[in-house]
C-alpha cells in the first residue's frame, strides 16, 4: 500500500487554509451574490440540457410520424401490386402477373423493414418521453430552488444590513467604554470613593497628631497661648474701664449749657 505524500499533503492543507482565510475576512455580500449566480449558472445549464433532452424527443416522434406514413404507403403499394398481379393472372398475362408479384414482394419486404423502424422508434420515444418528463420536474424543481435561494438573499442581505448595524453599536458602546475607563475619564463613583480616600487619611493623620507627643505639645501650647489670649482681653477692658471712669466724673462737673448753678438762682431771687 503506498504511503501518501507528504508534499501533497502539506499542498492540500495550505490550500483548505487559505480557502478558509478568504472565507473569513470575504465580503458576505459578494459571498451572497457569487452563490446566486452559481445557482443561476447551474439552472440555466439544466435548463439547456432539458431543451436538448425534449427536443430529441420531437425529433423522434417526428420520424415515427414520417416512418407510419411510409409504413402505410408501402403497405398501400404492396396490395395495389397484389391486385394488379391477380389481374394480370385473371387476364391470362404470366408475364405481367409475374412481375406485379416481384412488386409486391418486394413492397412487402420494404414493409417489414419500416414495421421494425417503427418498432424501434416507439421504444426510443418511450425513452425519449420519459427523459423529457423527469428533466422538465428537474427543471421545475431546481426553478424553485432558485427562487428559494433567490428569497434566502433578501433575508440574508437584511439580516446583514442588521448584523453592521449591531456592530456599530456595539463599536460605539465600546468607545464608551474605553472614554469612561480609568486613566481616561473618572465616573463620578470613581471621584467620589477619591474625595472620601482623601478626607478619611486626612481625618486619620489628624488621629495620630493628637495621640503623639508632639500634638499633646501642640494641645498644651494651644491652651497657653489662649490662657494669655484671655488674660490680654481682661486687662484691656480693665484699661477700658479706668479711662471711662474720669471722663463720667468729668460729665458730671461741667453744668450744661442754658442751664444755672442753684447759687445764682438764689441771688436772683
Amino acid at each position: 500500500m503506498a504511503k501518501p505524500n507528504p508534499f501533497v499533503k502539506a499542498w492540500k492543507y495550505m490550500m483548505a487554509l487559505g480557502n478558509a482565510k478568504v472565507d473569513e475576512y470575504a465580503d458576505p455580500k459578494v459571498q451572497i451574490q457569487q452563490a446566486i449566480e452559481d445557482a443561476q449558472r447551474q439552472h440555466q445549464a439544466l435548463s439547456q440540457q432539458a431543451a436538448a433532452v425534449i427536443g430529441n424527443q420531437r425529433q423522434l416522434e417526428m420520424k415515427l410520424s414520417r416512418q407510419l406514413e411510409e409504413v402505410e404507403k408501402l403497405g398501400a403499394n404492396t396490395r395495389q401490386a397484389l391486385t394488379l398481379a391477380d389481374q394480370a393472372t385473371a387476364a391470362g398475362d404470366v408475364k405481367k402477373a409475374t412481375e406485379y408479384t416481384n412488386a409486391a414482394e418486394a413492397f412487402a419486404a420494404q414493409l417489414v423493414t419500416a414495421e421494425q423502424s417503427v418498432e424501434d422508434l416507439k421504444a426510443l420515444h418511450d425513452q425519449s418521453l420519459q427523459a423529457a418528463t423527469q428533466a422538465k420536474q428537474a427543471v421545475e424543481q431546481n426553478s424553485m430552488m432558485l427562487q428559494d435561494k433567490l428569497a434566502q438573499r433578501s433575508k440574508l442581505l437584511t439580516q446583514l444590513e442588521q448584523a453592521k448595524m449591531q456592530e456599530q453599536v456595539s463599536a460605539s458602546l465600546n468607545q464608551m467604554d474605553e472614554l469612561s475607563a480609568p486613566g481616561n475619564t473618572p465616573s463620578l463613583d470613581q471621584v467620589r470613593d477619591k474625595i472620601e480616600r482623601r478626607y478619611a487619611n486626612a481625618l486619620g493623620s489628624a488621629e495620630l497628631s493628637r495621640n503623639s507627643v508632639q500634638g499633646r505639645m501642640m494641645e498644651v501650647q494651644q491652651a497657653s497661648t489662649q490662657m494669655a489670649g484671655h488674660s490680654k482681653l481682661e486687662e484691656i477692658r480693665a484699661s477700658m474701664r479706668s479711662e471711662a471712669l474720669p471722663k463720667a466724673q468729668s460729665a458730671e462737673q461741667t453744668p450744661q449749657i442754658g442751664q444755672e448753678t442753684p447759687d445764682k438762682q438764689v441771688e436772683g431771687n
